[in-house]
């Protein structure tokens, strides 16, 4: 650990322990006592104390309040970014629900989609636009969010939805040499991008392909009938102005994503383009929503109606239950408790970085690694606790991506190996955790907790098994070049 005080202590493994411990307790705890609502407070609380544990940790080290502090902020730093991408696509959400962006996907997306293949069409079509545009995130906010209303509109799973939505977001997003992901594990082990992205197909294509399968063999049984999405679209059509031009928002948006302009002033155009539509195409829903007039002059009421759809999202009275529950979201304070529970992660992620915590718990897992397919294992394990104890998907890849490159060298495996298996763990499994910024942000955007679409984002689930079962048949393990490989003790 840099800049160590002149009283330093040496951290043992049984203090760096402590706060990790008493997060779980505390969050086993939380679902137990909450369970699916665990996020929304409770959760946020145990990550807190936890933080306050590990401060107490610091403090026995010999490290100053005032260093600890700089780790916190430091650790929530790393998160600003994203949460301004999560608050922009409440914003998106409120608008496009207004403009008839949302319900224009819905009422065209029941028309094309087959509910018998919907879970399957839904990973696939996500998958081949995040491959185009290399973002999970932009293709939950933009396409997931019409997938999910196709599927209430279906009578379909919330859930499962969901799970092919990430499905095939992150299948995009970990094969795209746009993604940041990509060329992050790339960076961080030295090698290749396009070396890294043709060495994952080994995993990515047998996972994807598996996870296909199941959303096919789960299908469509207990879809709506004919009758009751004739209804539905009959329903929007009697609230909304359909019509194929309220799509041009979501061309917009990925348009500016494939030109590679930043997400984040990108989803803002994207939602002031709904705003615009609203006005234009909806101006009587825009009325209703700002609700009476007073002595407001008509062109106020509009810009009221569509500022409110930006903060505070749209809210549907169309006396259809159905339909007013389907379509009652969206706006930036839709965001915020999720906001609230990445804060408090990226604080205890960042206490255990400024701490040694995290550095001294992964050496201590290096330690005891002892063949090429224990390495793989150790790395996959050392991904998926990085996520759950730092909260960033980056940091997940970036740490064990530094920590690990030189030994698979000596062990005589090229690192392409390593990049891979970061992008197998680090990368899928971070939708999977309640609390890191990638599951926080896919539960906040498409409705659905976390731990409730989990166990059904399949692709997630099986690439981390495959690279642990790759390693031990001694399968797809590319070798290191005899003259580069290091001998124990020397560095690269």
């Amino acid at each position: 650990m840099s800049d160590q005080p002149p009283d330093y202590r040496p951290l043992t493994t049984g203090l760096a322990l402590a706060p990790v411990v008493f997060l779980t307790l505390l969050l086993a705890a939380s679902v137990y006592l909450f369970g699916a609502d665990s996020s929304y407070g409770a959760n946020q609380i145990a990550l807190l104390l936890a933080a306050c544990v590990a401060a107490l940790v610091g403090k026995r080290i010999g490290l100053t309040w005032h260093a600890t502090q700089e780790g916190i902020i430091h650790g929530i730093s790393v998160g600003l970014g994203p949460t301004l991408i999560l608050l922009s696509v409440g914003m998106l959400i409120g608008t496009w629900i207004l403009s008839g962006t949302v319900p224009a996907m819905i009422y065209y997306g029941v028309e094309i989609l087959n509910p018998s293949v919907f879970y399957a069409a839904s990973a696939a079509i996500c998958a081949i636009v995040a491959v185009s545009i290399g973002s999970s995130w932009t293709v939950a906010g933009t396409l997931g969010i019409g997938l999910m209303g196709i599927a209430g509109s279906f009578g379909l799973s919330p859930a499962i939805t969901a799970g092919a939505i990430v499905s095939g977001a992150y299948f995009g997003d970990k094969l795209s040499p746009m993604s940041d992901t990509t060329n992050l594990a790339a960076a961080a082990t030295g090698v290749d991008l396009f070396d890294h992205i043709r060495h994952m197909l080994w995993t990515t294509v047998p996972g994807f392909a598996l996870a296909l399968l199941a959303f096919l063999l789960i299908g469509g049984g207990e879809a709506a009938t004919p009758e009751e999405i004739a209804a539905l679209q009959k329903s929007l059509m009697q609230e909304f102005n359909i019509g194929w031009h309220l799509l041009l928002p979501l061309v917009l948006m990925l348009g500016l994503i494939y030109k590679r302009f930043p997400a984040f002033p990108s989803i803002v155009v994207s939602a002031l383009a709904g705003a615009v539509f609203a006005v234009l195409f909806q101006p009587q829903a825009v009325r209703e929503l700002a609700g009476a007039a007073g002595e407001l002059h008509p062109a106020a009421l509009l810009l009221k109606g569509v500022w409110i759809s930006l903060f505070d999202g749209y809210v549907a009275n169309s006396g259809n239950s159905f339909l007013d529950d389907l379509l009652s979201k969206g706006g930036m304070s839709s965001m915020l408790n999720t906001v609230w529970l990445i804060i408090c992660a990226l604080a205890f992620g960042g206490v255990l970085e400024r701490t040694g915590i995290l550095d001294h718990l992964l050496r201590k897992i290096l330690q005891r690694v002892h063949s090429a397919a224990g390495l793989v294992g150790a790395t996959v394990g050392t991904c998926i606790a990085t996520n759950v104890l730092a909260a960033d998907q980056f940091i997940s890849v970036a740490l064990p991506g530094r920590m690990f490159r030189d030994e698979y060298a000596r062990r005589g495996l090229s690192r392409l190996n390593l990049s891979r298996t970061l992008e197998d763990s680090a990368t899928l499994t971070s939708a999977l955790i309640p609390w890191n910024t990638c599951g926080a942000y896919m539960s906040a955007t498409l409705g659905v907790a976390t731990l409730s679409y989990a166990p059904f984002a399949f692709f997630n689930l099986l690439c981390p098994l495959l690279a642990i079962a790759y390693a031990f048949f001694h399968f797809a393990q590319k070798p290191l070049e005899p003259d580069t490989a290091l001998s124990p003790g020397q560095a690269v």
